[in-house]
């Protein structure tokens, strides 16, 4: 029993640690980011002092919770990237992210927020708002986007769209989709377009900057 002790202390902390984080993707997606890390605790069944000795602050439970959906980020602004016309690759973008925020309550609040001492969760955040900005800025010369839309206006959108509240998961997405779609053709340049009034600030200060710039 001796020799099987540590190997059985390691795996209980290894599940420990699971079901903290599948508990904190739970309570942040659907309550959002201020949920109480005692309430984390309690919905992983496990001490406050276990969750605390696993992670010490929010921040880093918050970045080691949505690390997937980060990921998962990337890869959607990188097909939009990819896409040989922007307009498409923009669109795609849009509705793609809205369906993450559907699927995950608490996504956009992690994107939205900075956390300086994380420093592969902001590379990642970074990466992504960057790629959608040059996105909007390829989208703008083919002339299908409107040229006063900013980079903010896509965190407006994730943000209005966190507002949705369906009867089921499938209901949800359904309703981000339609979101997405009605956003979209906000979007689009048209020769009657009323301007927009004064942009809200909302993107964390960093080197994204192009949105802003081009006119």
């Amino acid at each position: 029993m001796t020799d099987r002790l540590p190997h059985a202390l390691r795996s209980d902390a290894l599940d420990n640690r699971e079901r903290i984080l599948e508990a904190a993707r739970v309570v942040f997606s659907a309550d959002g980011l201020d949920v109480p890390m005692r309430e984390v605790a309690r919905r992983a069944g496990v001490a406050p002092a276990t969750l605390y000795r696993r992670f010490p602050t929010k921040e880093m439970l918050v970045t080691e919770a949505f690390a997937d959906q980060m990921y998962a980020c990337r890869a959607v602004v990188d097909e939009g990237l990819a896409d040989l016309d922007p307009w498409h690759g923009f669109c795609h973008v849009i509705e793609k992210m809205c369906e993450l925020q559907a699927r995950d309550r608490g996504f956009t609040a992690a994107l939205v927020s900075t956390f300086p001492n994380a420093v592969d969760f902001e590379a990642r955040r970074e990466y992504a708002l960057t790629a959608i900005d040059e996105l909007a800025h390829r989208a703008k010369e083919t002339g299908r986007l409107r040229r006063d839309f900013v980079l903010d206006d896509v965190l407006i959108l994730l943000m209005a769209s966190s507002g949705i509240h369906a009867t089921s998961p499938t209901t949800q997405v359904s309703a981000a989709r339609r979101f997405a779609a009605l956003a979209i053709s906000a979007f689009q340049a048209s020769p009657d377009v009323s301007p927009l009034p004064p942009v809200a600030r909302l993107a964390p200060p960093a080197s994204v900057s192009r949105g802003s710039q081009v006119g």
